[in-house]
């Protein structure tokens, strides 16, 4: 792994070298990538890592008593223990592979199936991902328990005041996103969580767009779930964490049936595995959490602080930049905020733009990004979203904003 970066001032041009898609060309134009929020790209360190994997020691984990089977149990736990690290859990045992963001949350909304009741109610936010809305839909659709919603107001932050009147002693769980994916807002989970926790309720953060950008610290939240997804961390797609306590994972019983989340199998009865492999059915993605540890690494050697002030200076410019175009709307304008900016221009189709801006070269994201709700408080059928990360430049946000003043032209 190479950590060089910890011993060098930040540098963009070094830091794009890692990145092998940053070389190649879409319609005859550089790549600009500007659609990490939904998926990040992937350093030549981490791409290593798999290839490493299937060309030297690829065998299912710890069944095996051969050595590529152990060699490969040992990374993969090695990895689960490099992602303890990075979120501060107190143990390993808390942290349990998932095939991302939408797993995790799936695997805890079906764990409190058995646990809600009736006259229970459960809080999600006006913000939040369709992953972190339709899982309690069914949940109260399976439970008869009530869904209550957290308001959003223009500037796309939620209203606390209001939040603080939903809480009550029947509300058993509260869930939220870290970060908007849509709009780029910073919840302010802290103060959900102490509420939250004032009346006995449990918290699930859903952290898919905030662990790009911060390190959460689980312990120092007192989060009692939390939730993410590697390929926005410079990972592979298809593998993701869950966080839970001890005390509830313990409580929660078994998302799926199968090998590996046994203890003693007959067909009388069957008892279960001690966490965290009580929640991992079935032969896991071994590739996927080896690289995702390997991300962990990659992103911790250059450092999250370091990472969130260079993507703010982005965000600043572009927001500056934007703002000069004429009719050009920017839904999002919260205090705290992350390097997202979601963005309309006058009544041009949202789609319309971000198709001329492909010709272009540049990739961003247009619609409602399974945020329908949102779109909905707005009265639009979606934004164009511009999303940076930290191997993005200034430069790049010129040609962007070039190539928008040109389809903006065109369209009107």
């Amino acid at each position: 792994m190479n950590t060089t970066h910890k011993h060098i001032a930040f540098n963009v041009d070094t830091i794009r070298k890692d990145f092998p898609i940053l070389n190649r060309e879409v319609n005859g134009k550089p790549l600009i990538y500007f659609d990490n929020a939904a998926t990040s790209q992937t350093p030549q360190q981490v791409i290593d890592v798999i290839v490493d994997y299937y060309s030297n020691y690829n065998a299912n984990i710890h069944r095996g008593v051969h050595a590529l089977s152990q060699e490969a149990t040992d990374a993969y736990e090695q990895a689960r223990i490099k992602i303890q690290k990075h979120f501060n859990a107190k143990h390993a045992h808390e942290i349990i592979y998932t095939s991302g963001t939408t797993h995790g949350i799936n695997l805890v909304a079906n764990g409190f199936s058995s646990i809600l009741k009736k006259e229970d109610e459960i809080i999600v936010s006006a913000l939040e991902h369709h992953s972190n809305i339709v899982p309690w839909q069914m949940l109260c659709e399976r439970t008869g328990a009530s869904l209550k919603v957290i308001p959003m107001n223009t500037n796309g932050e939620l209203i606390l005041n209001e939040f603080d009147e939903l809480l009550n002693e029947n509300t058993k769980l509260v869930f939220v996103n870290h970060i908007s994916n849509a709009l780029g807002t910073i919840n302010p989970i802290k103060y959900i969580i102490e509420k939250a926790h004032a009346v006995n309720a449990a918290v699930l953060v859903d952290g898919a767009q905030s662990c790009p950008h911060i390190r959460p610290d689980v312990q120092a939240l007192d989060v009692d779930f939390y939730v993410c997804s590697a390929h926005k961390i410079c990972g592979p797609t298809g593998v993701g964490m869950l966080y839970g306590k001890e005390e509830w994972l313990k409580k929660l019983p078994p998302y799926q049936g199968g090998g590996e989340m046994i203890a003693e199998v007959s067909f009388e009865k069957t008892t279960y595995a001690d966490l965290p492999h009580k929640f991992e059915a079935g032969t896991p993605n071994v590739c996927g959490g080896i690289a995702f540890g390997a991300a962990l690494d990659y992103m911790n050697a250059i450092g999250f602080d370091v990472i969130a002030s260079y993507e703010n200076k982005l965000l600043v410019y572009a927001t500056e930049q934007m703002l000069q175009i004429d009719d050009l709307k920017i839904y999002g304008t919260a205090k705290e905020k992350t390097s997202v900016i979601s963005f309309n221009v006058g009544n041009i189709h949202p789609y319309d733009i971000g198709t001329i801006l492909d010709k272009m070269g540049i990739a961003v994201r247009t619609g409602h990004h399974c945020a329908q709700p949102i779109m909905d408080f707005y009265q639009i059928p979606g934004t164009i979203r511009a999303s940076f990360m930290f191997y993005n430049t200034k430069e790049e946000i010129d040609t962007f904003i070039t190539a928008l003043k040109k389809a903006v032209m065109m369209l009107s």
